[in-house]
């Protein structure tokens, strides 16, 4: 896609900021054509690492014992919970909903069956289920911070979207965000697939880019 036509239309979506209260977000919004979503194999589910990062500083908690525990914390994570602690925050819905809402989470790989079968339910429904730890903790972590979903919504509905960084990102790192969500899209669709893509704020009106 023309380099010039992403940066256009953010620099558009950009100009509606208006007075808010708070940093909005910007997002990357694709319809589709042609496929059916019914049928599940069809339906996009993707995982994401922003190049440039979200534009503001996401916690990551994350599940683990031992070594990894350690090497999560001396990483920066938020929090580090082992198995006991699983087992706690299973009791805590309320606190479990509250983490769910600002929260990454990782879990060490022997961890996983635990955190699926205790609060696999209110993570799941928040689309925050962690993701197995794979290498060093460190990456595991950075990644989890850079990390965004781009997933169709149900079963007939043609469109997905997802946050691709802030209003005070620069022009630059936004586009370059929007092309790593764009190739990633491509990688699973067929571009002739593609109907349309917009960007816009929280609060703004979509800007078409193609």
């Amino acid at each position: 896609m023309d380099k010039k036509l992403i940066t256009e239309a953010l620099k558009k979506a950009l100009e509606d900021k208006g007075k808010r209260k708070f940093v909005q977000s910007v997002e990357f919004i694709i319809n589709f054509k042609g496929i059916d979503f019914s049928k599940a194999e069809n339906r996009l589910n993707l995982d994401i690492i922003l190049p440039k990062g979200k534009g503001k500083e996401q916690d990551v908690i994350v599940f683990a014992e031992g070594q990894m525990a350690l090497d999560a914390k001396n990483a920066g994570a938020a929090d580090v919970i082992d198995s006991n602690g699983i087992q706690k925050l299973a009791a805590e819905k309320s606190k479990l909903k509250a983490l769910a809402k600002r929260n990454e989470f990782i879990a060490q790989p022997n961890l996983m069956i635990q955190v699926g079968k205790l609060l696999g339910q209110v993570l799941g429904s928040k689309g925050r289920l962690p993701r197995p730890i794979v290498g060093p903790v460190k990456e595991a972590i950075d990644h989890a911070k850079r990390r965004v979903r781009l997933a169709t919504r149900g079963k007939y509905l043609p469109v997905a979207q997802c946050v691709i960084g802030t209003e005070n990102m620069s022009i630059e790192d936004l586009v370059e965000n929007f092309e790593a969500v764009y190739d990633k899209v491509k990688s699973k669709i067929n571009e002739s697939s593609i109907k349309s893509i917009y960007v816009k704020l929280t609060m703004g009106k979509p800007v078409k880019v193609i």
